[in-house]
Order: C-alpha cells, then sequence, then structure tokens
C-alpha cells in the first residue's frame, strides 16, 4: 500500500462527502478509491468512516486521523517545494493569516499578481482579526498590525499604518466637533476590541505636548468594517486606519478630526517563527508585498494627494 496515496484518497473521499465523487475527482474508480480506503483501515486496524446508502461521516477515530493525515500532506508538499526551490521557483503551500478588513480590501488586490508570478506555490489564506497561533496552526506567515511586533516571533515591517479620528458631518452638526483630546470622553465612540491601547486613547502635540483620553465605546466590536459603516450612519467617532476610512475622507462621507493631534504609530508587520534559513516561498511573498506596497501605501498616498488638493484650491501643484 502506498502510504501518502492512501491519505490523500482519504482526505479527498472526506473533503467530497462520498466515494463516488472522489473518484471523478481523482479520475479513478469507485472501486479503486473503496480498496484504498479499506486497505487503509486495515492497516491502522481501526474503522475511519460511517458508511451509509446516503451519508458519509467520521469515526471519533477517522477524525483525529484525518486531520493528523492533513498536516503529513502539508509537510509532504512543503518538501517537495524544497526540491522545487532548488530549481529555482518555490512551490508547495504558503499559509498566509492576515486581518479580515486588510485582507478583503487590499490583500485580495494583490494575489492575482503574486499568483501569476509564482504559479506553483498553493495558498491557503485565513482572513481573521483574532491573534493565531502560528506553531499551533501551522500558519508559514502572518500580517500582524501592531505598535510593536512580538518579541517572541521574526518581524519584517512592511508598511506605516496611519490611524484616524473620524466622524460623519451627520454626527459632528448633531454633537458638535471636538476641539481636544479630552472632549472625546463626552461623545459617542466605537472602538476596535483588539487596540492595544484599549480604550485609553493617546495624542501627541507639535512641541511636545500630550494628552491620553479614556474613552467611553458604547460598541466594541473585532472588525473595523463594522465601526465604519455605524461611523457612516451618524453614530459616533471611531478610530480607524487609512486602509478601512481612506475613501470616506476622500469623499467626505467621514471627516478627520483633531488633525493638529498626532495619534501612535501602527505599522504593517509580516512575522513567521524563527527560523535559521527563511524558507523561499515566505521571502519570496514578503519581497513582493515590500514591492507592492512600498514605504508610502498607494492607499495613504490616495489620502495625502486628495488632503492637497483641497488645501490648493482643487488643483495639484
Amino acid at each position: 500500500m502506498d502510504f501518502v496515496r492512501a491519505l490523500q484518497v482519504l482526505v479527498r473521499v472526506v473533503d467530497a462527502g462520498s466515494f463516488i465523487r472522489a473518484a471523478d475527482q481523482l479520475d479513478t474508480s469507485n472501486a479503486a478509491v473503496t480498496r484504498q480506503v479499506a486497505a487503509l483501515e486495515k492497516h491502522l486496524g481501526a474503522r475511519l468512516l460511517h458508511r451509509t446508502t446516503r451519508k458519509l461521516s467520521l469515526t471519533s477515530s477517522g477524525e483525529a486521523f484525518v486531520q493528523k493525515a492533513r498536516q503529513i500532506l502539508d509537510e509532504v508538499a512543503d518538501a517537495e517545494s524544497i526540491a522545487a526551490e532548488r530549481g529555482g521557483e518555490p512551490g508547495g503551500v504558503l499559509r498566509l493569516s492576515a486581518p479580515l478588513s486588510f485582507g478583503i480590501a487590499h490583500l485580495s488586490r494583490l494575489m492575482p499578481g503574486f499568483r501569476a508570478r509564482y504559479p506553483k506555490l498553493r495558498l491557503d489564506i485565513d482572513l481573521s482579526d483574532r491573534l493565531v497561533d502560528l506553531a499551533g496552526e501551522g500558519i508559514d506567515v502572518a500580517l500582524r498590525i501592531a505598535r510593536e511586533p512580538s518579541p517572541n516571533l521574526v518581524a519584517r515591517r512592511i508598511a506605516p499604518i496611519r490611524m484616524v479620528l473620524c466622524a460623519s458631518p451627520i454626527y459632528l452638526k448633531k454633537r458638535g466637533t471636538p476641539k481636544h483630546p479630552a472632549e472625546l470622553a463626552d461623545h459617542e465612540t466605537f472602538s476596535y476590541t483588539y487596540l492595544s491601547a484599549g480604550d485609553s486613547w493617546r495624542f501627541f502635540r507639535k512641541g511636545g505636548a500630550s494628552a491620553t483620553v479614556r474613552v467611553r465605546p458604547s460598541v466594541h466590536a473585532t472588525n473595523g468594517e463594522l465601526l465604519r459603516e455605524l461611523a457612516l450612519a451618524g453614530g459616533g467617532i471611531i478610530l480607524q486606519p487609512t486602509f478601512i476610512v481612506g475613501r470616506d475622507l476622500m469623499r467626505g462621507s467621514l471627516v478627520a478630526l483633531l488633525p493638529e493631534w498626532k495619534l501612535f504609530d501602527y505599522g504593517l508587520y509580516a512575522v513567521y517563527l524563527s527560523q535559521r534559513q527563511l524558507a523561499t516561498k515566505v521571502r519570496v511573498f514578503i519581497d513582493y508585498l515590500l514591492e507592492s506596497i512600498g514605504e508610502e501605501p498607494y492607499w495613504e498616498r490616495s489620502v495625502r494627494l486628495h488632503s492637497r488638493r483641497l488645501r490648493r484650491g482643487g488643483e495639484l501643484r
């Protein structure tokens, strides 16, 4: 029995939900697929699948085994990619993690070019604002927006991330425009759950002055797009990055507040586990991001040029 092939067949059966569909996808016969799974169960001395005429399900042993089988197959793919990399082109599976809003708005527009450049790489992308466990979840590289990346990980800074305090004209007409950070305590605010500063927002002013205000958000959310929608509806003030609110600022549907006050700096980082030799597939991905985004991200450049046009009467000089 070809053990690796048997694992591939088993995983395909589970994903397809039936022996017949798996056989079609593998371009083989139903009998051949059935023999492979039966031989694997005999080799292991355990039943992996419950079979009925209408339903296929994993046994408790099967659930644990299939999870491990997927990891083994990924490791095999990685081992194969090493040989491919020796030939100059990375291959195998690249497992990525990125924040949800950034992934949808910006990583999605970068991936077609990356795929075209490295067609032998297969991508497994997880979009989530939670802090993923790179080792436990088998993530090769994660994109994180942070003030300081974790000291337990290797981090490469990709680009600066500028945070903007903003609200809609509807809200400002109703509640007034704050002139000092301290006034935010009396305003409706919506806050990002994973913001490292929590509900204590710190501002800096030219000359060294600073102010820290403890806001009392009426909404906490794990996604910035949800907070953006609440702000656009006139509900309150948000603190969000320009890659989420940049277009709204340019349209005037959101207005930047306290422009003379600066906020704490964030960065977009690519983080990965410490390795003596960085995998080629991770290196080319990081290099591609650096090349595509640049030190001044395209979304930030658009906001800056728009602001310059407004200051100069709608005409660039």
